[in-house]
């Protein structure tokens, strides 16, 4: 899409603002609106919404922080973008808590607002991009994608894999850890495959015995075994022409290992006791949350099954890697549990949100799940607190909202920086000074926070400094 189609609105009470960001953005190719104050951006955005919103904080009848909370309510997709002077960076704060998709300080500099707001129509495509493959697996399948709800940069990867291998009969290996979400992005392959009418039978490898696991893939002629009284038809054939999900596939045992990459070289199986070759077209995924490598080197695993397996890899992050998804996966689990407990809870506390967010997960998703089902059974009110949460969020300090544990050392150093520059007037030397570090990292640190020529009056050039 190019800039013409994205629709911006600037708002802000000093008409020369107004009127110098409209002609600057417009020569970069936006469509450009602006408005007054809040209440007017509100008028304007009922009759034509924009992509993105630029606005000033301090503004008479309605300011630009009760107008963020406004369009919140409104449209939670609608990247907002605020300004503000460097001597008030406690507001911008907390304007980001409220929603905000970035901040600029005041006076703008043109190439840290378009970049801002080039990162906030690319926030709002992914999002939408997200919730078009969670309908497209509704509507083919009927099955969530619990696993896969969220927005986070290392999700983004997962869908865009998910959506390229769907389409054809690849092998796929689900890698990561338990809990992660790998049978979710099974189904979600399957889902947007052109299999998705046809069969999804998924084997979890690690809960059979060898001589059950080897009869449940495979079937079973009459007497095969004792107690074997008739024939039994195995998942891979249940799965004919459909798919069939390996879960932890590092589990099976070498004799099983044999017969597997023969289904997966020459399509064909013989069952347990028979000597009949059955055949079968059907699509194999595969997961585990072991180093398949690792356990090839160490003779564990054979190593052209292997091969075979991961024609295609796909890497499950864990929960802790994608903190910004852990709200709205919660709130996915909130309303279903409490349609489950027929409970009417309206959301989380401050608190309960502080201890989600910081909170590691080391049971992942799957975790996350039955702590949020925990809660609502647990809940008698209409609102879920800390209380109800399991007792591992416990050990949180917090500093003016910066939680440790859960922050890391980039955000520390984002925030002691930018804190320091707001106490000593944005002078990059006394705040050098202070936090006993150079004025060239600090500029550096500026130019990544796209701050740098707002922050540093001194500064001409586009390019970072040297390090």
């Amino acid at each position: 899409m190019t800039k013409a189609t994205f629709r911006l609105l600037v708002v802000d009470d000093d008409a020369s603002i107004r009127s110098g960001l409209r002609q600057l953005l417009e020569a970069h190719g936006y469509r450009v609106d602006t408005a007054e104050d809040g209440q007017s951006a509100l008028e304007h955005i009922t009759e034509l919404p924009p992509d993105v919103v630029i606005t000033d904080l301090d503004m008479p009848r309605m300011s630009g922080m009760e107008l963020l909370k406004e369009l919140q309510e409104r449209d939670s997709e609608l990247q907002v973008i605020v300004a503000t002077s460097a001597v008030e960076l406690s507001s911008a704060i907390t304007a980001m808590r409220a929603g905000a998709a970035d901040y600029i300080t005041k006076p703008i500099d043109l190439e840290a607002l378009l970049v801002s707001i080039e990162r906030a129509i690319e926030h709002r495509d992914v999002r939408i991009e997200n919730e078009n493959l969670r309908r497209q697996v509704r509507e083919k399948s009927g099955d969530g994608v619990e696993g896969l709800l969220g927005a986070s940069p290392v999700m983004q990867k997962v869908y865009r894999v998910a959506r390229q291998v769907a389409p054809s009969r690849a092998t796929v290996l689900i890698t990561g850890e338990s809990g992660t979400g790998k049978g979710e992005l099974a189904r979600t392959i399957h889902a947007l495959s052109p299999r998705a009418d046809k069969p999804f039978v998924a084997v979890h490898c690690a809960s059979l015995a060898e001589t059950l696991l080897e009869s449940e893939l495979f079937g079973h002629e009459r007497g095969a075994f004792t107690g074997a009284e008739r024939r039994r038809i195995g998942r891979f054939e249940q799965a004919n022409q459909g798919t069939i999900f390996l879960d932890e596939i590092g589990e099976i045992p070498p004799s099983i290992q044999v017969k597997l990459l023969t289904v997966l070289q020459d399509r064909k199986f013989e069952r347990v006791g028979g000597n009949e070759s059955v055949h079968t077209d059907v699509r194999i995924l595969a997961a585990t949350h072991r180093d398949l490598a690792a356990d090839v080197a160490a003779g564990r695993f054979r190593e052209d099954l292997y091969y075979r397996l991961n024609v295609v890899q796909v890497e499950m992050p864990p929960l802790r890697m994608r903190a910004g998804d852990v709200l709205t996966l919660a709130e996915h689990f909130l309303q279903r549990f409490q349609l489950e407990n027929h409970k009417q809870i309206a959301g989380f506390s401050d608190r309960a949100k502080t201890k989600l967010r910081t909170y590691r997960w080391p049971g992942n998703v799957r975790e996350l799940e039955n702590a949020i089902e925990r809660a609502v059974v647990l809940c008698e009110g209409t609102q879920i607190d800390d209380e109800h949460l399991p007792r591992g969020g416990n050990n949180v300090q917090s500093l003016d909202g910066v939680e440790i544990p859960g922050t890391t050392m980039a955000e520390l150093e984002k925030y002691a920086i930018l804190r320091t520059l707001e106490s000593v007037d944005g002078s990059t030397v006394r705040a050098a000074e202070i936090l006993d570090i150079s004025t060239r990292t600090i500029q550096y640190r500026l130019h990544e926070y796209g701050l740098a020529k707002s922050r540093n009056s001194t500064k001409t050039g586009s390019e970072p400094p040297s390090r």
